[in-house]
Parts: C-alpha cells; sequence; structure tokens
C-alpha cells in the first residue's frame, strides 16, 4: 500500500514511519520550540528562531574547529578521524577511507545524573 498524502506517516511500501525508540516519543525542534513558547511567553516564531539560532552557534563553532561548552548539558567537541584501509563487504577488496572530522558530544555530569536517577 502506497502513501496516499504527502502528510502520510508512512514509506513507499506502506509501513509507519518510527517516531520513537522502544517505546520513547522523540523531541522535535518543533516541539522544543513550542514548549519554550509556552514557558517563556513567546510566541512559536519566536522561539524556534531562538532553537534554531542555538543549532547555528553550535555548527558555527564545529565548522571553525572550536568546541562548545554548555555547562550542566555538555560539550559537543571535533575530533579528527585518520584515514584508514577497509574491506569491501561485497567484494572482499580493500579501499581507502579518507580522513575526516566527526563532531562528539560528551554529557556533563549534570545531565548524566538526570538521566541515571
Amino acid at each position: 500500500m502506497l502513501a496516499e498524502t504527502p502528510d502520510d506517516k508512512r514509506d513507499p511500501v506502506g509501513r509507519e514511519f518510527p517516531r520513537h525508540h522502544e517505546g520513547k516519543t522523540m523531541t522535535t525542534t518543533n516541539e522544543i520550540a513550542e514548549k519554550i513558547a509556552t514557558e517563556h511567553g513567546l510566541t512559536k516564531v519566536q522561539s524556534k528562531a531562538v532553537v534554531e539560532a542555538v543549532f547555528a552557534a553550535v555548527t558555527a563553532a564545529a565548522t571553525s574547529g572550536a568546541e562548545t561548552s554548555i555547562p550542566g548539558f555538555g560539550k559537543f567537541k571535533v575530533k579528527d578521524t585518520p584515514e584508514r584501509e577497509a574491506r569491501n563487504p561485497a567484494t572482499g577488496a580493500t579501499i581507502k577511507v579518507a580522513a575526516a572530522k566527526k563532531l562528539s558530544f560528551a554529557p556533563a555530569k549534570a545531565l548524566k545524573d538526570a538521566l541515571n536517577g
């Protein structure tokens, strides 16, 4: 069964896209913005702009190689991964994987404590 409408939450085969993992629902930027708007007397447009500005600031810091530290939440840090050799599982051929940068996140102690009760 194919999706009939663009807002249908189904893939081309007709399966529903998962919106949760192990019974937990995902939080989206819109949901975060709505919560901020409600709690701080802002419009949804204003709060969405704030949320997007935070993500843009983290992105800008990461692309410049800087670390972003948010006290009580954690640190976003750029790490270099060196060039390496890997195998193509289909052919068994050895290939080179180029060096790259990745963004890592280390949660702060307060966030770890909140997660673990």
